[in-house]
Formats: C-alpha cells, structure tokens, sequence
C-alpha cells in the first residue's frame, strides 16, 4: 500500500488511472470523495483495478459524524475481501481498533499530520504541528497516536534547530506515553527510535525500535527513510542507500525521502542521481522550495555552475524569504560570483539577527557581512562585524554548549577576528562532538569547518590534510567547489592546491 503523501500529489488529477498505477507501482486504485455536512458525513468510493480500469467495488455511506471509525472499518475489510488479501492478526486488530473516541482530536491529529509531512519544514509549520499534536492530546489524553507524533515532532525540532535538553525530554515523554497507552502501536515506536536517533544518537537502541515499527508497517517508508538515514552515519553508506531506494520505491511522491535518497547521492559524488532525484522531488512537490534550492547547491558542487541557482533564486516571488533561505542562496551566489559588494547589500536588507546555517548552528548576519568585508579588504569593519557575531555565537554556545556545528560557527567567527588558538581551539572542539568515526554523514561538515579555520588562520599543513581527506571520503567538499569558493583563497597559491585539483579532478 502507498502512503497519503504520495497518493494525494494525484487529488484533482485528471491522469487515468492506468497511468497513476503505472507511477505509483500498484495495482489497484482506490478514489472517491468525503463531504461534511454539519454532524453528517458522506463518503463515496470505488476500487479500480489499475491494470485494466475496471471496477472491483463501490460503496456510498452517509452516516452521522461519530461513525466515522466505523466508515473506515468497513472500507478496509471491503477491501481487503475484493482484493482476497490476507490480513496478520496484528493488521486485523489495526482495522478494528479505533484510534480515538473523540472525532474533534482525531481532524486534529489529522491537521498535524499534515504540517508535519510537508516537503518544507520550516519552523513556522513545524510549530503547528506541534500545536495540533498537543490539542489532540489534550482532547483525548488515551489517544497514543497523538503523542507518538507529537514525540517526532519534538525530535525533529531538536535535530533541526532547536537542540536543547528540555525539547529532547518533552520528545522522549511523549514516545513513553504513547507505548504506555499502546505498546503495540508501531508509530510509537517510530517515535521512540526517532527519539534515540535524535536526541541521543544513540543509533543500536533506534535501529531496535525502528526494526519494531517496520515488522507491523512493511509499507511504511519512514522506517526504511530511518534506517537508512542512520546507517549513512554509520559510513555503511551501500546498505544505507538500499533502505532510501526502498523508501523512495514505498512512497514515490514524497519529497522528503526523494531530499534524502538524493543527498546521500550527493555525499558519495554520484551527482548524476542526485540531480534526477532531486528533479522528482521538484515534480512531486512543485511549490516546495528545499528540492529547487538543493538542485541549485548540487549544480554548483558538481560543476561549479551558478547558473541553476540563481534560475530558481530569480523565480522566487518577491517577498518571500522562508527563514532567509532566499537571502542566504542569493548572498552564496554572489560570494562565489566574487561579486562582493552586491553580496553585502543583500545581507544588510535582512532585518534578523541570524540565518539558517550548517545543521542546528544558526548563522549570525553579522559573520556573513564580517567575511563579505575580509573580502573586499576593509579590515576595519570586518572586525566590527566579526565582534558582533562573536556575541550572538556564544550565547548559541551556552544554549547548547554540546552543540558541534555552534562551536564550529563559533571558531570560524574567531578565526575571522584573528584570534588563531581561540579559532583552532572550538574547531576541534566541534570535531571532538561530532566525529567522523561517529558520524560519517554531518561529521564531515564539521571537519570541512575545522578546514576552513585552518586555511584562515595560516596553517595550511593541517588544511591541506584535511582537505584531503574529505576529497577521498564521502563530504560535501568537492574540486568544483575549492575552485569556486573564496574562502579557499588563503591556500589557492599553494602548489599543493593544484596538486589536489589534479589529483580528484579527474574523479569528479
């Protein structure tokens, strides 16, 4: 079976439905239609088979509002009959257990689970879901799914920019709650892996919980998105990509899976698949912005050609500026265009005090003017900009002081303002957090940060070695880009700078 975010990119679709089989990989189709009325509810629907377009069953149900439980009980034994599939006894108790009595926490529940499976999960719509969650489970305090989603909300808030202890103990409260009210529920224990991944790292306990959750749900892609995900982090990069793909074939038109399967491409320089992922993201998500911004990025990693981000940056309606994304890519561009001055004026319309930067460390505006400024050889401001920031980083260091990515901001905002063992100190410090021998997927960003201290503050043995190393392994770091960034330019006279060109150019 095929989840919701694939099937609803095909709501309002004209296509036949032999074609939408054929894409969805199914071989049957069910479609129809539910209008509310007041406390009545009307719900009609047939089952088609894809392969010939004939109809296997229909049925039309009009009921009062609170049978909508039953409504769904009996679209699924139905259909299980037409299509003589055979149920486990856990999937027949999945069918006959509703999930909540309360039918204003279930639209609730079904509201968040919306915001929360958007391609785009920006604060703001992550908060929502949040929000939703929490009333869901206010109105129905027995209602175990809610909480297992309320829990993978909070992990992802932590695993995404807000990584302190009280929201990674509301995540893991939530995911307790939800297998104390139903232990056999297996979102909670998605939820409780999610919880261990994120909040912990701790990859043996998550990997248990998530091998539980894809036991009751085989067709479920987050399982298999999950697993893979920890195991790119584990450098099993071969199996990592199996589960992705796996993932990616369940649920077709979900976005964030094809984001993920295409990052992992990306990572292991196999650029040629991560741009057709990213191009199906883009189809199966057209308004989202992440799939269009990564096609940019990947463009510019690959090739060095700026010319398909500033496409999309320039297509980008006026006004919008979702967490200023639009000003960062736009600001990126111009850097590596060393278009410098135009840069700055982009920064300096930005009315926050910081950007989204690499993982959970926002990026203080004033670290982008303090760096434009280096550039543009005007010491003066730079270092008035770089004090700025040095004030916003370390406040994010006390936030969350086990944070690698803050103390790798930290150290570049350091580097900047010369203070050279102070820089090289919180760049290993981010390192000694956040190892690649523990994490082999954002591990490498970390050690590219410590690179990029290393360059600026004269010691270019120790960038040269790191550099590479990351050219040799999977990393973000490739030829297309060295030669692109101005931030290499401390190094570009070396002869051993040409000599890594030469030596993984070729490669590339």
């Amino acid at each position: 079976m095929i989840s919701r975010t694939s099937v609803m990119s095909y709501r309002g679709n004209t296509r036949n439905v032999r074609d939408i089989g054929k894409a969805l990989g199914v071989s049957a189709i069910l479609e129809g239609s539910v209008r509310r009325a007041g406390n009545r509810v009307r719900v009609n629907v047939q089952l088609i088979d894809a392969t010939n377009d004939e109809h296997l069953w229909a049925e039309d149900y009009d009921r009062d509002l609170t049978d909508v439980f039953a409504i769904q009980t009996d679209l699924a034994q139905k259909i299980t009959s037409a299509l003589q599939a055979k149920l486990s006894p856990s999937e027949k108790a999945r069918i006959d257990r509703r999930p909540t009595q309360n039918p204003d926490a279930y639209l609730l529940f079904i509201q968040a689970h919306d915001y929360a499976n958007r391609p785009d999960l920006f604060r703001d719509v992550v908060l929502k879901a949040e929000q939703l969650f929490e009333q869901a489970t206010k109105l129905d305090p027995n209602f175990a799914a809610a909480f297992a989603g309320l829990s993978m909300v909070e992990s992802w808030m932590y695993h995404s920019f807000d990584p302190l202890p009280p929201r990674r103990e509301k995540a893991r409260a939530a995911a307790n709650e939800a297998l104390r009210l139903q232990p056999d529920l297996p979102e909670a224990h998605l939820a409780l892996g999610f919880s261990y991944y994120y909040g912990d790292r701790d990859y043996e306990r998550a990997l248990a919980e998530f091998d539980k959750a894809k036991r009751d749900l085989p067709n479920e892609a987050k399982a298999y998105l999950a697993i893979g995900a920890i195991q790119r982090r584990q450098g099993k990069w071969a199996e990592s990509t199996a589960n992705l793909e796996k993932a990616a074939a369940l649920d077709p038109k979900d976005a964030s899976v094809l984001l993920n399967l295409a990052f992992s491409y990306m990572a292991t320089r196999n650029f040629e698949a991560a741009d057709k992922t990213f191009d199906r993201g883009i189809e199966a998500a057209p308004q989202a912005f992440a799939s269009r911004a990564l096609k940019g990025e990947l463009a510019i990693r690959w090739k060095g050609d700026v010319s398909v981000a500033e496409k999309e940056l320039a297509s980008t309606p006026p006004g919008i500026d979702p967490e200023g994304m639009v000003t960062l890519g736009r600001v990126a561009v111009l850097t590596f265009q060393r278009k410098f001055p135009e840069a700055l004026q982009v920064i300096q319309q930005f009315r926050e005090e910081t950007l989204p930067g690499y993982s959970t460390a926002p990026c203080p505006k004033a670290l982008v003017e303090g760096t434009l400024y280096s550039y543009l050889g005007d010491k003066a401001k730079a270092q008035a900009a770089f004090e700025r920031a040095l004030v916003v980083a370390e406040q994010l260091v006390r936030e969350s002081p086990d944070d690698a990515a803050r103390h790798a901001t930290l150290g570049q905002i350091l580097a900047g303002l010369g203070r050279k063992d102070a820089a090289i100190k919180e760049g290993k410090r981010a390192v000694e957090l956040r190892p690649e021998s523990q994490d082999a997927f954002d591990g490498p960003e970390i050690t590219a940060a410590l690179a990029q201290i290393y360059a600026c503050t004269g010691e270019r043995d120790q960038a040269f070695a790191l550099l590479d190393h990351l050219l040799a392994n999977p990393s973000g770091i490739t030829v297309s880009l060295l030669q692109l960034d101005p931030v290499w330019d401390p190094l570009r006279n070396d002869p051993r700078f040409q000599a890594l060109i030469d030596k993984y150019g070729a490669k590339t």
